[in-house]
């Protein structure tokens, strides 16, 4: 049988087994530490530094060690939480996110341990084209720009979206999504719904190409405009396609 010693895991008095890692004794004792690069079937080895815990040495010091590769001796004093592991530990998940930024089960469980780490990347480029044209062109004011602690960053504005698109039409990294589906179209930003409004049907093909919110803006908009004629729902294609249909007749009759 194999020989077994005491050691202490977050003051409480633990036996191991000789020869027994760190995180290994943990786990049995179901005590949490953080870990990614861990498999009970392989060697131990330490890639991810995830599972640094404070170890009391016995000259009195005390620095981290990783729970996977280090093993247990009589009498040793472990601590899974303290200023020393926290540091060690938001240190270690921000280098994971450095080689994968956008890692949702890394940025979860850095969540899990209480740990902040730097924000995924928005591949937005600050350059406020969307915010420009949505205020200045369209007039709608969806969008805005808003100091937060993650830096400055575009979000919904105190107007209302109309569901034109434009703003995704000229976002330089495509960032901005427009997707129309189920009769509905949505606008987001890395996820955040901008805007989310109902289509309607084109009269000519029957196609759903706009929305309601639009199509009022639109007539709104040239409602007082001298060459405004009666206006008709109709969607870009049936536009074109009634376009040279009357530049045929025209020519037709000139003939």
């Amino acid at each position: 049988m194999q020989p077994m010693i005491e050691i202490t895991i977050n003051g409480q008095k633990i036996m191991a087994k000789e020869n027994q890692t760190i995180l290994g004794v943990a786990r049995e004792n179901k005590i949490r530490i953080a870990h990614l690069c861990f498999h009970p079937a392989l060697k131990p080895s330490g890639s991810c530094k995830l599972c640094g815990v404070e170890v009391l040495s016995p000259a009195g010091k005390r620095s981290v060690m990783l729970a996977c590769v280090h093993k247990v001796k009589q009498n040793l004093e472990i601590k899974t939480e303290s200023k020393l592991v926290t540091a060690h530990r938001e240190k270690a998940f921000n280098q994971l996110l450095q080689m994968a930024p956008e890692s949702e089960r890394i940025r979860n469980l850095a969540k899990a341990f209480g740990v902040a780490v730097t924000p995924p990347p928005s591949e937005c480029i600050l350059c406020k084209l969307c915010i420009r044209v949505c205020n200045d062109i369209v007039k709608a004011r969806a969008l805005k720009m808003v100091k937060t602690r993650a830096g400055s960053q575009v979000m919904p504005g105190e107007g209302e979206c109309i569901g034109c698109g434009t703003c995704a039409n000229l976002c330089p990294t495509q960032i901005i999504k427009v997707r129309d589906q189920d009769n509905v179209r949505t606008i987001s930003l890395k996820g955040q719904i901008i805007g989310q409004l109902p289509l309607e049907w084109c009269e000519g093909c029957g196609k759903m190409y706009a929305t309601a919110n639009f199509l009022k803006h639109v007539a709104e908009s040239t409602l007082n405009h001298p060459d405004t004629k009666e206006h008709h729902h109709l969607c870009p294609g049936c536009i074109k396609l009634m376009s040279n249909q009357a530049v045929n007749e025209g020519e037709h009759l000139r003939k």
